[in-house]
């Protein structure tokens, strides 16, 4: 195999690597966090439209998209460790570029590129734990890379007042933590994924595997595409909904945290759950109870402690669906599909971000009589429906 399989070495998964991994995630996510909210007030500051600002943050989905047709060849040329370096130094340069040019259409290439960067990040850094996580604590150690994630993106906005020093020390503090959190990858030894039998990997080939990867694990990527949806929707249609129902500005900005923090409180239990009840059971349960649970917030809508109490419960069922999702689909393909199962992760993931604003906008226009809530009941009802189809063949059936 490659170089480290030469020296005889194997191949596992220490504490050293768990955390130095999980960090470097958490910071990701503070980027993202921060970058969201960052650039939205930059550009409402410049008055730009909102309809135009929407569009202005799928550059970072688009980018992911882009990416994820070309990542594995250099994943398993290269290893692990050059890829978390490439993607990470590209969202650090991209940081750094943002206060050199005040231009919406050079801001949103740095967009295209950080979600090209991030996309290359988190493919090799989920791609490293899930290949070498033992299947006994699966769940628990892809539950901590979810976790450190949220905890990034929730502490992300809290750096917004320095905006009131200068414009371009919000950019400028992201890139130092970004640069500090990925110099520890050389702490790392490089490792690689586990070979498929396939010589070349060209976007053709990649579209192959794509689709024997679906033939299996069709069913455990459901909940990425709807976590996707989920979280895009929740953080921008309902400030929007919430205002048509008359909710104040106020009140909405203390509810939508509700869900993040719900889902940074029971990260970690969920993927313990998972590991002793299976994965399968654990998403149906979370998929059912979240599908009552926002039927129930349609009906108590109007009362602020009720919809904060409940964004709470559901940020507890629900912000785990992407790390269980991916820890399902582990285990349902072969070691050596690894690679385009978690690349088929995060297009999922991106396709929820950028369809689930534009169809509940949508439906938040032309069907004012249906609560929105409802309508995102119907549409987690619909995963659950699909969770709960037979479970795919065994890997072994699957053709190499």
């Amino acid at each position: 195999m490659q170089e480290y399989a030469r020296k005889g070495l194997t191949m596992t998964l220490t504490r050293k690597h768990i955390w130095i991994l999980t960090t470097i995630v958490g910071i990701s996510g503070l980027n993202q966090g921060l970058l969201l909210p960052l650039i939205a007030l930059l550009l409402e500051e410049k008055g730009v439209s909102s309809t135009v600002n929407g569009l202005h943050a799928t550059g970072v989905y688009i980018g992911i998209l882009f990416a994820s047709l070309f990542m594995e060849a250099p994943l398993r040329k290269y290893g692990f460790r050059p890829l978390i370096l490439g993607g990470g130094l590209t969202v650090t340069l991209c940081l750094l570029s943002f206060p050199l040019w005040d231009s919406l259409l050079f801001w949103f290439l740095l967009r295209f590129l950080i979600g090209i960067g991030d996309q290359t990040l988190h493919f090799a850094t989920q791609t490293w734990i899930t290949a070498y996580s033992p299947a006994g604590s699966r769940g628990k150690i892809i539950s901590l890379y979810g976790l450190f994630f949220g905890i990034g993106f929730a502490v992300g906005p809290f750096f917004l007042p320095l905006l009131a020093i200068h414009s371009a020390l919000p950019f400028l503090v992201s890139a130092a933590l970004s640069l500090a959190a990925i110099l520890t990858i050389f702490l790392l030894e490089n490792q690689y994924p586990e070979k498929s039998g396939i010589e070349t990997y060209t976007i053709r080939s990649t579209l192959v595997r794509f689709k024997k990867v679906l033939a299996l694990a069709w069913a455990p990527l459901l909940p990425a595409f709807g976590y996707g949806v989920l979280e895009a929707s929740l953080n921008s249609n309902f400030p929007v909904y919430g205002l048509r129902i008359g909710l104040e500005v106020e009140k909405i900005s203390l509810i939508l945290p509700a869900f993040s923090i719900g889902g940074i409180v029971f990260q970690l239990p969920l993927g313990i759950m998972s590991d002793k009840y299976g994965r399968r059971k654990v998403l149906l349960t979370v998929f059912a109870l979240g599908t009552v649970l926002l039927w129930i917030m349609g009906m108590a809508e109007t009362s602020f402690l009720a919809l904060f109490f409940c964004f709470f419960l559901f940020g507890m069922l629900l912000g785990s669906a992407y790390s269980l999702s991916l820890a399902f689909m582990t285990d349902s393909i072969p070691k050596q599909f690894l690679p385009a199962g978690n690349l088929l992760s995060g297009v999922c993931f991106s396709f929820g971000s950028i369809s689930g604003p534009l169809i509940c906008g949508a439906f938040i226009q032309y069907f004012q009589s249906f609560s929105y809530f409802h309508f995102l009941s119907l549409f987690l009802l619909a995963i659950f429906l699909g969770l709960a189809k037979k479970p795919a063949p065994k890997p072994e059936s699957i053709q190499k």
